[in-house]
């Protein structure tokens, strides 16, 4: 199959939000009125993103997902996408499975694919997309003030113990595993949550290198520091708190990465409207914390002594 039928087979779908997608030297959007355009990009690369032998499905619908949750930490509604892929070979069976998770996810919310490029040569995935946001109503990493209350969405933890067991750093029953897996093959950008927060959050960021290196971001464009406790954050009972003595355990809840969920900054007198935002979505959020006028982050253990923290995330470089 020639590179232009692999893109018409396996990469071209009807578009709904596009002027001119797939199929010509570049596509054409137009941006609704009112609205900035936000625009991401995550490259995902076999060996270190994923496995080799990853079912192709779930590297399809992450690929995705990964970038929606960018746009869900902006507040801003994803709409397009364009997808670089580098192949090792022209395996049908492999892109027919890949193509069907990425337009599982396209399709959930709501993206058109509309360009981008293939190539021969190791097996590498770069996303780029593109979303609406309010002109000026971006949730930004530096909005966070001193005295905010810091949340997050969902549970922390599963994605990075399923890693942990796939790399024999520990050892999961096989129903564990099957419970956690989910997290980290098809995570599920909260955009719900991110549209929800425009006049509550002062600012936002996805949690996919660990909380504490994530909420580091926050820190750092706002100039702030932060005191969290562990015992609030939020994680399933794979991860249970008689267990969190464990050092790998509080490693995977602080610094294990690949949760995507939110973890945002608001007043304390947004509490009332959080929790009830938490109902109508019927989604966990949970306070961890507080925003203080230090720097860096204290966390607080599970007897209010101070840890001793040294890895708070992913570095693609150490």
């Amino acid at each position: 199959m020639s590179e232009f039928n692999l893109i018409k087979r396996h990469f071209t779908r009807p578009t709904r939000h596009t002027n001119l997608g797939v199929g010509d030297d570049a596509a054409l959007i137009s941006i609704s009125a009112g609205m900035e355009l936000a625009i991401s990009a995550d490259m995902l690369v076999a060996g270190t993103h994923f496995f080799a032998d990853a079912d192709p499905y779930h590297i399809g619908w992450k690929s995705l997902a990964v970038n929606v949750s960018d746009m869900a930490a902006m507040g801003a509604k994803p709409k397009w996408a364009t997808l670089a892929i580098a192949l090792p070979n022209n395996d049908t069976q492999w892109l027919s499975e890949f193509s069907r998770g990425f337009f599982a996810c396209a399709t959930e919310f709501d993206i058109d694919l509309i360009g981008g490029d293939t190539t021969c040569g190791p097996l590498n995935i770069c996303v780029q997309i593109m979303g609406e946001v309010p002109s000026e109503k971006a949730i930004k990493r530096s909005g966070a003030k001193a005295s905010d209350d810091i949340w997050v969405s969902g549970l922390l933890g599963n994605a990075a113990l399923a890693l942990a067991h796939m790399q024999k750093k520990l050892t999961l029953t096989a129903q564990a595993f099957s419970a956690c897996a989910p997290a980290l093959h098809c995570p599920q950008a909260r955009v719900t949550l991110g549209l929800a927060l425009h006049g509550i959050a002062n600012s936002a960021i996805d949690i996919s290198d660990g909380l504490l290196a994530d909420l580091g971001h926050i820190l750092q464009a706002s100039n702030v520091g932060a005191t969290i406790q562990l015992n609030q954050i939020p994680h399933s009972e794979y991860c249970d708190t008689s267990t969190l003595q464990n050092q790998e355990i509080i490693k995977l809840l602080l610094a294990g990465g690949d949760d995507y969920e939110l973890c945002f900054t608001a007043p304390a007198e947004k509490r009332a409207e959080i929790l009830a935002l938490s109902q109508k979505l019927a989604l966990s959020l949970s306070c961890i914390g507080q925003i203080t006028n230090d720097t860096g982050v204290v966390v607080h253990g599970l007897n209010d002594e101070i840890l001793d923290i040294k890895e708070t995330g992913f570095d693609h470089f150490n």
